[in-house]
């Protein structure tokens, strides 16, 4: 929401992302270093785990919207579609898009909403209403910390995009912050809520695959043409990002559902990363042979890698490795591949309908791929065979985003526990500082803290739930 910030020299070498070790905000100097070292800071006296912990019943949720770039604006009416939702405010360092949103949500036939706007501390005024019970953040990356963590001191759960925060110490403060005002605060990680993505979860967990060993996951998207847009991203704010450091600055959409079918978290936890970067050669280029000499993007020095790989390690000896990579000529994958004993699955792979192929044993042999498209539809996950069809009307990316939505929805009106929690939130976003860390040290590996301060080992569910429905409206 507002301006963005001046980078520091420090920012720029990587050092900031990679730790935020001497930034201000911590409450003391010991916690800060726990922070950034991967220790666990101590809980404060009468702080609390989230584990487990349910929402409040809600006869109707109350939204309360910050951020109306592209990500915010697709996503409004999205919320206003669940039954039992209302977007009640909507916010944005531009009042002319808290406007426009308020227009959409008319003419959809929906309560205008109360409309903030016009300076960096318009948020602070939207979150001192009573009627907001769920904040949905969808600002520039790096004020999800300060949004998120103010949408939990006022009282309120929080839904926040990806990553919901982009340095330790911020990951952790999140983390106790929501455990001393006892309020949710999840990642917006529609991936973990895609059709493919959680019928692997079921398999993994029907024993499909034997045991898992290993998984590949990332975000591979062709975003030069929109980075290099004079109106697509904000005063160019993204682009900004691969000036500052070189990290895996997006991977969770690759690492979230691998993470999950592993039981991260829930039996399992990542415990080290080491990175690699390719050199920065995508973006420079694309400037060269299409990018006007005028443009303002010829003052910039791009430094991150084209493509930035995490091998992550986890306690009981599985394998991830996670990409990122925006920057180069390719089609769109998350790649999405999870592989065991007894066999394996790769999703963005070929001509099926499904987009993915399965190679089990003892159902196959011959050493030859078969169609994911059966097993799909057994092992379709509750979500998709409930709201499916409401999801291809409603929402974003083949209907995630609503699954996202309505199953967000539905926990809280219920009064359920939340599939994902602050500490998976966190677990998959350390990613982002810690390849920063593991660059820094020639891609020597890094510890990843556990988040869950333990309590990782306990079986728990999570995003492999339970069918339930929709508390009734009215």
């Amino acid at each position: 929401m507002s301006e963005t910030p001046a980078v520091s020299r420090r920012l720029l070498l990587g050092g900031a992302v990679a730790t935020g070790a001497l930034a201000a905000g911590m409450s003391s100097a010991a916690p800060a270093a726990a922070a950034a070292t991967g220790q666990a800071p101590r809980r404060r006296p009468g702080q609390k785990s989230m584990i487990g912990v349910p929402f409040e019943a809600h006869r109707t949720v109350r939204v309360g919207v910050i951020g109306l770039g592209n990500r915010g604006a697709g996503m409004v009416e999205g919320w206003a579609a669940v039954p039992g939702c209302t977007v009640t405010a909507v916010c944005d360092i531009r009042a002319d898009r808290a406007r426009r949103a308020a227009d959409r949500l008319v003419s959809k036939g929906k309560p205008r909403p109360a409309e903030y706007g016009g300076s960096a501390g318009s948020y602070a005024r939207m979150l001192r209403r009573d009627d907001i019970d769920l904040v949905y953040v969808a600002t520039p990356w790096e004020f999800h910390h300060e949004h998120g963590r103010a949408a939990l001191l006022s009282g309120r759960h929080a839904v926040v995009e990806l990553p919901v925060a982009t340095e330790l110490r911020e990951l952790w403060d999140l983390v106790d912050t929501s455990e001393r005002t006892r309020r949710h605060l999840l990642l917006a990680e529609n991936c973990s809520y895609g059709r493919n993505e959680l019928a692997m979860l079921r398999m993994a967990h029907a024993g499909v695959f034997g045991d898992i060993t290993n998984g590949h996951g990332g975000y591979l998207h062709d975003l030069r043409e929109l980075l290099f847009s004079d109106t697509y991203y904000t005063d160019s704010w993204r682009r900004l990002w691969h000036t500052r450091s070189t990290a895996s600055l997006y991977p969770m959409h690759g690492l979230a559902p691998i993470a999950a079918a592993m039981d991260v978290n829930r039996g399992d936890r990542m415990a080290t990363l080491s990175a690699t970067a390719t050199a920065p050669k995508g973006l420079a280029d694309y400037r060269e042979r299409f990018v006007p000499r005028d443009h303002p993007s010829w003052k910039e020095t791009y430094i991150n890698g084209d493509l930035v790989t995490c091998l992550i390690e986890t306690e009981r000896g599985r394998v991830v490795r996670a990409e990122h990579d925006v920057s180069s000529p390719r089609p769109y994958s998350r790649i999405n591949t999870l592989a065991g004993s007894r066999g394996i699955v790769e999703d963005y792979t070929g001509p099926s309908p499904t987009g993915a192929r399965v190679y089990l044993e003892p159902d196959h042999g011959g050493h030859t791929w078969r169609d994911f498209a059966d097993y799909r539809k057994e092992y379709d996950h509750w979500l998709w065979r409930k709201v499916g069809d409401d999801a291809a009307n409603n929402g974003g990316h083949g209907g995630m985003d609503y699954v996202l939505q309505w199953r967000t929805v539905q926990l809280m009106r219920a009064g359920l526990v939340p599939d994902i929690d602050v500490y998976d939130s966190a677990a998959w976003c350390a990613a982002v500082p810690l390849s920063a860390a593991s660059l820094e040290r020639q891609g020597r590996p890094v510890e990843i803290p556990d988040f869950t301060r333990g309590a990782w080992a306990g079986r728990r569910p999570g995003l492999d739930s339970d069918p339930t429905e929709m508390p009734p409206v009215g």
